[in-house]
């Protein structure tokens, strides 16, 4: 897999490393599969919290759209695990929307134990309100990262309007959906996607930025979340190409009985769901020692297993694949640094007021 030059060093599954263009089989991961530093087997930091009475404890995953069917099976899945280990009951509830709305939520009083958004900006956010330590990705794994995607396509049976690059989007008459990237993690990436698509064939920020221009007048509605966004294309038959993360193209295909398909670009944008504890509400509540597992369990075999089954890819030594005999797709992924210094500059550069999105989006497809 050919991965760009200029970033950190990562043992991540679609991790890009120096030097210029190395080649890496996009399932090629090496590192450990638990919380690193003073934790234990179960993700629980040792040390730190007392395990919760027998009684048991709840806890809330604030997390962002696509990710309901996961975490559907991995609370059940992890209340075994919690129960057996530690003779305490667990329940985990769920929240889902956008991931920036999420955050905000978490910031103005949605109680969560724990947060799993879709990018870092999200978990940032929460991290200055005061309510998530300034370390959050420093406490697990692969900087609290425990899995990882990438923005695919999704076409209607047949691959009609013959799409395969990101330049085909533009051409003819082709309708594209996408979430809004001022409020969907989903929509963020697809642009930087797409931008980054351009320079790392070459092109220039201002080619990038003509390109990118020309998308969005083809992108007849911005839905505020990538599940909306599933539906618009999948349910209500919208659109000619949906952009979105992996995993929820295999549900959006799966569920179309037939009716779409899923096209792999020849260069896309790693994803970066980050993980984190929400401080100052699991030690109100004392639910800290079992927040702190149940995100050590993303780490663990049967936790990366039900990641994989979902189309998520699971960070860590020889990962699973979503069924036995599947193999992971092959593709060339660029991170973050490939369109802005860090995660910061490209909220600044893309996504802040007055920045590169509003400027170029003309809402109604500019038509």
């Amino acid at each position: 897999m050919p991965l760009d030059a200029g970033t950190k060093p990562s043992t991540s599954p679609l991790a890009p490393v120096p030097p210029k263009r190395v080649w890496l089989a996009i399932t090629a991961i090496v590192g450990t599969t638990f919380v690193a530093g003073c934790s234990t087997s179960d993700g629980s930091a040792a040390g730190t919290a007392a395990v919760p009475k027998a009684a048991g404890v709840t806890l809330l995953n604030v997390s962002y759209d696509p990710t309901r069917e996961l975490y559907k099976e991995i609370n059940a899945a992890f209340a075994t695990h919690y129960a057996s280990q530690h003779g305490a009951a667990v329940e985990v509830k769920q929240s889902h929307a956008a991931s920036g709305s999420q955050a905000r939520a978490v910031i103005d009083g949605l109680e969560a134990d724990v947060i799993t958004l879709a990018l870092q900006p999200d978990v940032d956010a929460v991290a200055r309100s005061g309510l998530v330590r300034a370390d959050w990705s420093n406490r697990f794994d692969n900087g609290s990262i425990p899995y990882h995607s990438v923005v695919v396509f999704v076409v209607r049976k047949g691959n009609p309007k013959n799409i395969k690059d990101w330049p085909d989007l533009v051409k003819g008459d082709v309708s594209i959906i996408t979430p809004n990237p001022k409020t969907s993690g989903n929509g963020k990436y697809s642009l930087l996607a797409a931008w980054g698509a351009v320079l790392a064939t070459g092109g220039t920020e201002d080619e990038a930025k003509a390109f990118v221009t020309e998308l969005y007048k083809r992108t007849p509605v911005l839905d505020t979340g990538a599940r909306a966004a599933t539906a618009t294309f999948s349910q209500k038959g919208i659109g000619d190409v949906h952009l979105t993360f992996e995993s929820e193209a295999h549900l959006e295909v799966k569920e179309s009985k037939g009716d779409l398909e899923i096209i792999y670009p020849p260069r896309t944008i790693r994803v970066d769901p980050p993980v984190a504890v929400v401080d100052k509400n699991v030690d109100k509540r004392g639910t800290r020692h079992a927040a702190e597992a149940y995100l050590g369990f993303l780490y663990s075999p049967e936790g990366r297993a039900i990641i994989a089954k979902h189309h998520y890819r699971p960070w860590g030594e020889s990962p699973p694949t979503p069924a036995p005999g599947e193999v992971w797709p092959e593709v060339v992924a660029f991170d973050i640094t490939r369109v802005a210094k860090d995660w910061d500059d490209a909220m600044k550069k893309f996504f802040a007021e007055g920045a590169v999105f509003d400027a170029i989006y003309q809402p109604g497809g500019g038509k």
